[in-house]
Parts: C-alpha cells; sequence; structure tokens
C-alpha cells in the first residue's frame, strides 16, 4: 500500500460501513459491562473485568481503523476505470471455466464484501496496473490460472 490514500469501491465501503456500525454497537454493550461486578470481587471477577477492558481496547482501535481507512477512500476520490487499482471494480472471464465473475480490489480484507480481493492477493497482484482485454496470470493453490480483464468500474453503475 502507498502512503497516499487509496480508492475505495462502493461495496467495499459499504460492508466497512456496516462493520462500523456493528463495532460501535458491540464496544457500547461491552463499555456498558466495565466497573459492574457482584459482590466484594474476587480474582476471577479481576480477570473478567481485565477481559472486557481490553475487548473495548480492541474494539477502539479496529473502529479507528475502519474509521481511518474510510476517510482514506474519500480523500482518494473514486477508483479509476482506465486501470486497475485499489478500489477498482474488475469483471474477468476465466480461461479455464469460461465464467465471468466482478471483483472489488482492496487493501483489507472485510468478511462483509465477499468480491473483495485484496491488492497484495496473487490474484489482486497480477491485476494491479492492467486494462480492459488484458489477460493476468496469476497463482493459485492448484497451480496457474489465468484470466481476462472484462471490464473496470462497476458494470451496473452503483460505482459512479
Amino acid at each position: 500500500m502507498s502512503s497516499e490514500p487509496e480508492p475505495i469501491s462502493a461495496a467495499s465501503r459499504q460492508a466497512l460501513e456496516q462493520e462500523l456500525v456493528d463495532l460501535r454497537a458491540e464496544r457500547q454493550a461491552a463499555a456498558e459491562t466495565l466497573g459492574v461486578t457482584d459482590s466484594a470481587g474476587d480474582r476471577a471477577d479481576q480477570a473478567d473485568e481485565l477481559q472486557r477492558v481490553t475487548d473495548v481496547a480492541r474494539l477502539d482501535a479496529r473502529i479507528n481503523d475502519v474509521t481511518l481507512r474510510l476517510r482514506q477512500g474519500a480523500e482518494a476520490g473514486p477508483p479509476s476505470s482506465d486501470e486497475v487499482g485499489v478500489g477498482s471494480t474488475v469483471t474477468l472471464r476465466f480461461d479455464g471455466a469460461g465464467t465471468q465473475e466482478t471483483f472489488h480490489i482492496g487493501v483489507v480484507a472485510n468478511e462483509l464484501d465477499e468480491g473483495l480481493v485484496t491488492s497484495d492477493s496473487p490474484l489482486g497482484e497480477a491485476l494491479l496496473g492492467h486494462r480492459v482485454g488484458d489477460s493476468v496470470a496469476y497463482r493459485t493453490p492448484s497451480g496457474q490460472a489465468t484470466a481476462v480483464i472484462v471490464a473496470i468500474g462497476d458494470v451496473s453503475g452503483a460505482d459512479s
């Protein structure tokens, strides 16, 4: 990843925004339990409290990461539709199967964005800098594979 803010696809932005909502709700619930003990408190209570503090700190760190990524994506503006880069939405035709699939190129994997390919994965690295019509080769667990870039940009118009 470069030091410049990287664009973000509409699908990745939506997934990160949903993750942020979920993280904030989880953090709120965890924070409300801090300092709550039943009785005089024993070592188990202290350990539970320490775990809750650790959980809140972990959630705060992830909230900061997601917020920063969303801000950087907004600063970077829309992804290029000329060549594949971080934030691009790319439609590929896979040579072996003859099928087409659409992916979003991102920096950080996000389980809520099922179509996300990270820029440092074998497929992501192979795609970066290429244009429509280019064929790319990349490694898979079962060997080399190739795909042709059919389109760059959201083919449904949602990325506009």
